[in-house]
């Protein structure tokens, strides 16, 4: 089963039309913007990490309620 697999790799025949990535040409590398992570803008990576700060506050206080660190009415 393997072997079958390593052959189509070594082939080329695994890529159907695209270049083999062991052949070295091809179309250069695009340099990525400075400020870009993962394609976001600066806006949009803000707003995913307060929502990822406000998950992890409201995850962190169900977990005190459960262990009963804090209570809310006593």
């Amino acid at each position: 089963m393997l072997d079958n697999l390593r052959e189509q790799v070594s082939s080329g025949s695994f890529f159907q039309g695209e270049e083999s990535p062991s052949s070295g040409e091809g179309a250069p590398h695009s340099k990525k913007p400075a400020g870009s992570f993962l394609g976001m803008t600066s806006k949009q990576r803000f707003i995913l990490s307060v929502m990822l700060l406000l998950t992890i506050c409201i995850v962190g206080t169900m977990c005190l309620l459960v262990t009963e660190r804090f209570a809310l009415f006593k």
